[in-house]
């Protein structure tokens, strides 16, 4: 059976996105890329935190020793325990801003950017290490999004939205190598936006414009789909007691009628089994 909806966040994010559990304090992170926030949210207590960053924001993930490393507008910043910031790469480009990140099993952050226009090739995706080093990867990206990794780390899903594909590369250490399509997506199902890996190697993918939550088996295969009342859910992850519940994040942005639940934080109770995730190390 597959799991049902419900609402976790009541709210009117313009781009909700980048949902990450924050096993330390016990809340979810999440942003709304277009309105330069950072939400949280305690399930246990309903108790909410927004903070304004400033400048457009696409991620926002735990730091190993409190506070949060975030994914700019000019490049990636970070927050300490007391809320101070700080630059760790400051890398402005006029037209392009920080979309998608995510944190690999080593606490590097590979974070991915986008032009506003989405002109194709305009995007990058980079892994910065813990001291602000950055290795650029060469291939053309032009919406960099979902990032993720097998339960093994041996292998990183990554998601080019226009490209319809999510595809998969071989880790070998710091480097990825061997990229190759591991789902290519039927037109008619929307568009491949975020994701989350479960403890089973499973891939859940939230499908922009799709209006569902879709997971696929370890080879590829499209075994469960979530309807939502939304038609653009932007990411998911798992959190809550047990890695149990999948969040999912949604947009309400270019909508000439959204929904009325458009820009909130939807949940799955019960969807499955999620990972351990990792703070970044800087």
């Amino acid at each position: 059976m597959s799991p049902s909806w419900e609402i976790a966040v009541r709210e009117r994010a313009e781009l909700g996105e980048g949902p990450t559990w924050d096993p330390v304090a016990g809340r979810l992170i999440w942003v709304d890329i277009l309105s330069a926030r950072v939400h949280t949210h305690d399930p246990s207590t309903g108790r909410r935190t927004v903070m304004a960053t400033g400048q457009h924001v696409g991620a926002a993930k735990p730091r190993a020793g409190g506070g949060l490393v975030v994914n700019l507008r000019d490049g990636i910043g970070l927050y300490d325990a007391a809320g101070a910031f700080s630059w760790l790469v400051r890398d402005p480009v006029p037209g392009r801003r920080g979309n998608d990140a995510a944190v690999a099993p080593d606490g590097a952050l590979w974070a991915g950017t986008m032009r506003y226009d989405e002109a194709a090739g305009g995007g990058t995706l980079s892994r910065v290490a813990p001291d602000g080093t950055v290795a650029r990867m060469p291939t053309a990206v032009t919406v960099s999004n979902g990032t993720g990794w097998s339960p093994d780390g041996r292998l990183m899903y990554y998601i080019d939205t226009p490209t319809r594909r999510i595809d998969v590369f071989d880790v070998d250490g710091e480097r990825i190598h061997g990229r190759r399509p591991f789902v290519t997506v039927p037109s008619g199902q929307g568009w491949p936006d975020g994701l989350a890996v479960d403890a089973d190697g499973c891939v859940w993918v939230a499908f922009w414009e799709g209006a569902a939550i879709r997971r696929y088996t370890p080879d590829g295969r499209p075994d469960r789909v979530v309807g939502l009342p939304v038609r653009r859910p932007t990411a998911c992850a798992f959190g809550g007691p047990g890695l149990r519940d999948l969040y999912v994040s949604t947009a309400r942005t270019g909508l000439a009628a959204p929904h009325p639940l458009s820009g909130s934080l939807l949940v799955l109770p019960d969807a499955g089994q999620g990972l351990p995730g990792t703070p970044f190390a800087g």
